[in-house]
């Protein structure tokens, strides 16, 4: 991401941020504890939402220089957060197999290089009794008018918003990777245009073998 888009983002975002997303991300948050893992922190949209619980270790990935230099100031800035930055992407997660209680993404499997290897990744990191936590958008219904835009629109979108997708499948991904989705919820994201509302949110926990 370039040097203004990612100054920008947060000002883009912020409409709905405040319509929905800080809502859903509290919610999804709130019982989460021991050893956690945001991958895409962004500029720490989700800094204020965790639980202040001293039993709590944040760490926050972003592989993005510029996005990851915003996230940096926000934390020095808030003296009552602590976390950990790491600059590692999805696909190679700097940490031991088993390392993390809970993993989040959130806005994050529409733009990774490679959702398979990144959710492997994920799987990899977490405790055997970790789950997984997300928040995406993703594809429309097949046949609506929504998912004919998002396949039309998508070659052009990946290229003017960092290789953002429209049409990713990310539960059936989640699914392929060997997790067991435990709760799920869909519902349009507020104050977006209509090829970005599609979104999944919920809880999954890696299937026993």
């Amino acid at each position: 991401m370039s040097f203004f888009m990612a100054l920008f983002y947060d000002k883009v975002m912020r409409h709905t941020e405040e319509a929905c997303l800080i809502e859903w991300r509290r919610i999804l948050l709130e019982n989460v504890d021991g050893k956690v893992l945001e991958i895409g922190a962004g500029t720490g949209a989700s800094l204020d939402l965790y639980p202040q619980k001293t039993s709590l270790t944040l760490y926050l990935s972003e592989p993005d220089q510029h996005m990851r230099m915003q996230l940096e100031q926000k934390l020095h800035s808030q003296s009552s957060i602590e976390a950990t930055v790491l600059s590692c992407s999805a696909d190679h997660i700097e940490a031991e197999d088993d390392f993390f209680d809970y993993v989040f993404v959130s806005l994050v499997c529409c733009s990774v290089k490679d959702v398979a290897a990144s959710l492997q990744e994920i799987k990899r990191v977490l405790k055997p009794t970790g789950r997984f936590i997300f928040l995406e958008h993703v594809a429309a219904e097949p046949g609506s008018s929504c998912y004919h835009w998002q396949q039309r629109l998508n070659f052009i979108w990946r290229r003017v918003a960092d290789n953002c997708h429209l049409n990713r499948t990310t539960e059936q991904s989640i699914i392929d990777a060997g997790f067991v989705i435990e709760e799920i919820k869909y519902e349009k994201m507020r104050k977006m245009i209509a090829v970005v509302q599609p979104t999944i949110r919920g809880i999954a926990s890696i299937a026993p073998e």
